[in-house]
């Protein structure tokens, strides 16, 4: 189920389905560490479903007079109680999910340990994640920015991003429909965080992202 590419991501917070596709499509994944923060990215959200419907969860990040700054230098802000407020929302929008018992211990933690730098908790993210969902996913960090990659290089840094959520953006993702909590209120909602397909598919996660591949899902 490998593919033959390189890629590189950005970073993302509790990223959609879409990114972690990227892990299956790709044999080496780099995850760039120098690029300039970009605002309203999933660099710092993610998107679950409430009752309500789509809800955007957002860490708060310090600002700074600097116009551009690495992503990995950015840090969290603490001002609000963001993090009680963002458990608050995922509990009540997946406690009834069928496996939300058995990952809300390996997830609760990052909503109650402070971290510093936004890149170091996506990044711890991101490995508790592959690792609760028997995910052998692996990646490296690019070693400097670089504007134009390699030529064996799939440039993804911008290819995902909240304003591009329209499936025919990517030609190899095609969101796989799967039972969610709201099901009965809301018709099927693609791409949400990788918390939806966890809390709903549990165990299943791996084959949900296989089958919202293009060529597989044809296949």
């Amino acid at each position: 189920m490998m593919g033959s590419t390189n890629a590189i991501l950005s970073v993302s917070f509790f990223p959609p389905i879409q990114y972690c596709t990227k892990f299956l499509l790709h044999q080496n994944i780099q995850i760039e560490q120098f690029e300039n923060y970009q605002k309203q990215s999933y660099r710092n959200r993610c998107v679950i479903l409430s009752a309500n419907g789509s809800m955007i969860l957002s860490v708060p990040v310090e600002r700074t007079d600097a116009q551009k700054i690495p992503v990995r230098d950015i840090k969290i802000a603490y001002h609000t109680s963001w993090q009680k407020l963002h458990w608050r929302s995922i509990v009540s929008a997946y406690n009834n999910s069928p496996f939300f018992e058995f990952y809300a211990d390996d997830i609760a933690p990052f909503f109650q340990k402070k971290y510093t730098y936004l890149f170091d908790y996506n990044i711890e993210i991101l490995n508790v994640i592959f690792k609760i969902s028997n995910l052998n996913f692996s990646f490296s960090f690019a070693e400097k920015y670089t504007a134009e990659v390699a030529e064996n290089v799939l440039d993804l840094r911008e290819a995902i991003h909240p304003k591009l959520q329209k499936a025919h953006t990517d030609i190899f993702f095609a969101p796989y429909p799967y039972a969610q909590v709201f099901s009965d209120k809301f018709p099927f909602t693609p791409n949400l965080s990788i918390l939806d397909l966890l809390f709903n598919q549990g165990p299943d996660t791996k084959k949900i992202l296989q089958r919202s591949i293009f060529q597989y899902s044809t296949k």
